[in-house]
C-alpha cells in the first residue's frame, strides 16, 4: 500500500481508542523499566514468566491449553495491508470489544520484498507495529506467513519478480522457488520469533502455507521443506498448523502440523453438514480441538458480478453451532478493508475474474470501520460462551459529502510519455511481458509502426487469449477500442504506412486462487493485423504513480487539449474541505474505467460501467482539513462523461452492476451465470 501523505498535525495512531484499554503487557516484549531494587523480587513473583507461558494441544481432552488452562479462541481476520496504519488501533479495538480474543492475519511476501533482497517493514508495512497494536488491544495472534496466502491479493502474496524466471514452478520443490522462499523466511521469521507466545509475545500459532490441498501440485516434499524451515527458525514450542477446505485435506495436511478445516455458512445448508465436515477432519486429526480457521462472514466481489452478502441468521446460526461443539473459530473476514493501488488479486474459475477494489466482504465491521448489525448479532452469540469486554463499541465514524466537483482535462496519457518512462523504451522484435522488463504492476505501453497502408477496417487481435489483461488500442493517438482477456471483443483499425500503433496494457491483478499458474502480464503473443503478425515493438514501462505524485504538481507540461477526448486520459482538480472532515466515498457517475489518486495516494481502480462497486472508500486521514487544497487525479482509460464531474458521498454504493452482459466466456456468446462460490479459497 502506498503511504498516506504526511498530515499537519500528525495523528497519533492510538489516541482515539487506546486510552480506554488496559494493555496486556506480557503480550508485548519490552525492555524492563528501572525499579527500586527492593520491589524487583516481588515483581518477579507477580508477573507471568516467559518460560511458564504455553499454548498447546491437549489431545486427551480435545482442547487447547493456554498456560495450562483450557482455552478456546474466537478469532477474526483483519489484514494490516488493507487498512491504513493510522486506523489499525481503531479496527483492533472494535474487534476486541466485539468479544474476540484473537486476531488472525496473513503476511504478504510481495508487500515486504518488492525486489529480491530489498525489504520494507516501514510505515503501513511495519509488521511489528501491528503486532504491538494487537497486544495493546489484548488480542492474541494467529499468524499466516505463507509463503502463498491467497487472500484475494495480487499473486496470492507471491512476488511478481519470481516470474522473471519464466519456467519457475510456484509452490513446489522447484529449487528456484525454494531458494527464494528460504531467503525470505530467514528474514521474516527471526523478526517474529520474540513475539511467539512462549517468548512473551502474543503469537499462539502459525500456519504453514495456505490451503495447499486446493493446489494442483500436491508436493509433500515442498510441505515437509516448509515445516522443517519453520521449525529450524522458530523452534519446536510454537504450534504449527494447516488449513484446507473439506476437499483439500488430503494434499493440504502433513504429519507434525496440526490440521484444521475451513468452511462457511454456504456449506451448512443441510443440518448434518457440519457434522460431516468435522468427521472428515477427524480422519486427518483424530484428537485435539475442532478448528474452523476460516468461517466466512461474507464473500469477495468480482468486477461484473453482484455484490456478495451472507445473511445474519445464516452466519450466527453456524457460529453458535460450532461454539456449542467446543470448536475454536476464526471468522474470515471480521473487517475486510480495501485493495488500494494495484494490490487486488484475481480468480480463474472458467474465466479470468479480477477482484474489486473494495474488500468490504459484507464483514461485521464495514470497509469504513463501522460496526454493522452483523457484528452485534455475532457479539450476542459470543456472549453466550465467554465474557465480552465491558463498554460500548465506538459509534460509526463521521462521514462527509462534497461536490459535485468538475475535473479538468490534463492531457492524453501519450502526451506525458517522456515523464512516464524517462529512461526511454525497450526494443524487441516480439513484445515482451511485464515480468521480462521488471514491471510488476500497473501499465505498459507497446508501440509499433504500420509497415504498409491499411486502407479499410481490418481486424486487430491477439491469438490464444494472450492479452493479459486489458489492451487499449490507439492509432496515431486516436482511441479505437479495447481487447480483454477472456472476452470476444472485435476491434478493427485503419492507418497509413508509418502510422503509430499504440497498445496500452493494464494488469488487472495476478491470479490469487484457482489454477494459480504463473500469471504473466502484457502481450504474451504478438498481435495480428488481418493476417499479418506485427513485429518490431517498443515497450515503455510506465511509472504512473511517480508522475501523479511528483511531476504533475510541477505542471511540467501544457498540451493542446482535444475537444472530445477518449482513450487513456488524465483529469484532475483541487478542492478544499471548509467544514469538518470525515470518511467519504468517491462516486464517479458516467465515468468508464480507470485509476484514482488523492493527494498522490493511489486509491485504487474504479470500473463504474461494469460494477458492482460504484464508490471508492476515502479514509479521512487521507484528506487535508481546514481549507488546505486536496488534489484528485483520474486516469480514465476509455471514455469520460460529457460533464467530467465526481462527488463524495456519505455512504458507499457496492451493489450496482450496470452492465452484467460484459461477462462472456471465450466459447459462448450468451451471458454467463455467476456460479455460487461457497468453498474455501483464501
Amino acid at each position: 500500500m502506498p503511504e498516506f501523505p504526511p498530515r499537519n498535525p500528525p495523528r497519533d495512531g492510538r489516541s482515539a481508542v487506546s486510552d480506554s484499554r488496559t494493555p496486556l503487557s506480557a503480550m508485548a516484549p519490552k525492555k524492563p523499566r528501572c525499579l527500586p531494587s527492593l520491589l524487583l523480587p516481588l515483581l518477579t513473583l507477580l508477573l507471568p514468566q516467559a518460560d511458564t507461558r504455553s499454548f498447546v494441544v491437549d489431545r486427551d481432552h480435545d482442547r487447547f491449553l493456554l498456560d495450562g488452562v483450557p482455552f478456546r479462541y474466537v478469532s477474526g481476520s483483519l489484514h494490516y495491508f488493507r487498512v491504513p496504519r493510522v486506523l489499525w488501533a481503531d479496527r483492533l479495538f472494535k474487534m476486541r470489544m466485539s468479544g474476540l480474543n484473537t486476531v488472525q492475519f496473513y503476511v504478504p511476501w510481495n508487500y515486504h520484498e518488492p525486489e529480491p533482497g530489498v525489504y520494507n517493514f516501514h510505515g503501513s508495512r511495519d509488521l511489528i507495529a501491528f503486532l504491538n497494536e494487537a497486544a495493546i488491544a489484548n488480542l492474541l495472534v494467529i499468524l499466516r506467513p505463507g509463503p502463498y496466502i491467497c487472500a484475494e491479493w495480487e499473486m496470492g502474496g507471491l512476488p511478481a519478480w519470481l516470474l522473471r524466471k519464466p519456467k519457475i514452478h510456484l509452490r513446489t520443490s522447484d529449487p528456484d522457488f525454494l531458494a527464494a522462499v528460504d531467503s525470505w523466511f530467514k528474514v521474516l521469521l527471526p523478526k517474529i520469533y520474540p513475539w511467539l507466545y512462549h517468548n512473551g509475545g502474543n503469537i499462539i500459532s502459525i500456519q504453514v502455507e495456505n490451503e495447499y490441498g486446493s493446489y494442483r501440485a500436491c508436493d509433500f516434499s515442498y510441505m515437509r521443506h516448509l515445516a522443517g524451515l519453520f521449525r529450524a527458525l522458530l523452534g519446536d514450542k510454537i504450534l504449527l498448523f494447516t488449513t484446507d477446505g473439506p476437499e483439500g485435506l488430503k494434499c493440504g495436511s502433513l504429519q507434525g502440523l496440526y490440521t484444521t478445516v475451513d468452511f462457511g455458512p454456504g456449506l451448512l445448508s443441510k443440518a448434518d453438514n457440519m457434522t460431516k465436515i468435522f468427521a472428515r477432519l477427524r480422519k486427518y486429526e483424530p484428537h485435539g480441538p475442532l478448528v474452523n480457521s476460516e468461517y466466512y462472514t461474507g464473500w469477495l466481489d468480482y468486477w461484473g458480478q453482484n455484490h456478495s452478502t451472507r445473511s445474519i441468521p445464516s452466519v450466527t446460526k453456524g457460529l453458535e453451532k460450532m461454539l456449542k461443539l467446543g470448536a475454536s473459530v476464526n471468522m474470515y473476514m471480521f473487517h475486510g478493508g480495501t485493495n488500494f493501488g494495484y494490490w487486488n488479486g484475481a480468480d480463474e474459475k472458467g474465466r479470468f475474474l479480477p477482484i474489486t477494489t473494495s474488500y468490504d466482504y459484507d464483514a461485521p465491521i464495514s470497509e469504513a470501520g463501522d460496526p454493522t448489525p452483523k457484528l452485534f448479532a455475532l457479539r450476542d452469540v459470543i456472549s453466550k460462551f465467554q465474557e465480552i469486554p465491558l463498554g460500548p463499541l465506538p459509534p460509526p465514524s463521521p462521514k462527509m459529502m462534497l461536490g459535485p466537483l468538475t475535473l479538468h482535462l490534463d492531457g492524453d496519457l501519450l502526451d506525458f510519455l517522456n515523464f512516464l518512462c524517462p529512461q526511454g523504451p525497450i526494443h524487441s522484435i516480439l513484445p515482451m511481458t511485464f515480468e521480462a522488463v521488471k514491471q510488476d504492476h500497473g501499465f505498459m505501453l507497446y508501440r509499433t509502426f504500420l509497415s504498409y497502408t491499411v486502407s479499410k477496417p481490418t481486424r486487430f487481435w491477439v491469438p490464444n487469449n494472450r492479452v493479459h489483461d486489458r489492451a487499449y488500442v490507439m492509432v496515431d493517438g486516436v482511441f479505437h477500442g479495447v481487447l480483454e482477456r477472456n472476452m470476444k471483443h472485435k476491434l478493427f483499425v485503419m492507418g497509413q504506412v508509418g502510422a503509430k500503433l499504440d497498445v496500452l496494457l493494464e494488469s488487472m491483478g495476478r491470479l490469487s486462487f484457482g489454477s494459480n499458474s504463473s500469471d504473466f502480464k502484457g502481450l504474451l503473443e504478438p498481435p495480428v493485423l488481418g493476417q499479418t503478425v506485427l513485429t518490431e515493438w517498443l515497450m515503455f514501462p510506465l511509472k504512473v504513480d511517480k508522475l501523479v505524485k511528483w511531476w504533475f504538481p510541477l505542471q511540467l507540461l501544457k498540451k493542446s487539449r482535444p475537444q472530445n477526448p477518449s482513450g487513456p486520459t488524465f483529469y484532475s482538480t483541487t478542492f478544499p474541505i471548509l467544514g469538518s472532515s470525515g470518511d467519504t466515498f468517491l462516486y464517479l457517475p458516467g465515468w468508464t474505467k480507470g485509476q484514482v489518486w488523492i493527494n498522490g495516494f493511489n486509491l485504487g481502480r474504479y470500473w463504474t460501467k461494469r460494477g458492482p462497486q460504484q464508490t471508492l472508500y476515502v479514509p479521512r486521514p487521507l484528506l487535508y482539513p481546514r481549507g488546505a487544497l486536496n488534489k484528485i487525479t483520474l486516469l480514465e482509460l476509455e471514455n469520460a462523461p460529457p460533464q467530467p464531474q465526481i462527488q463524495f458521498l456519505d455512504r458507499p454504493i457496492l451493489n450496482s452492476t450496470l452492465h452484467r452482459t460484459y461477462i462472456y466466456s471465450l466459447t459462448a456468446d450468451v451471458q454467463s451465470t455467476p456460479e455460487p462460490m461457497e468453498l474455501s479459497g483464501h
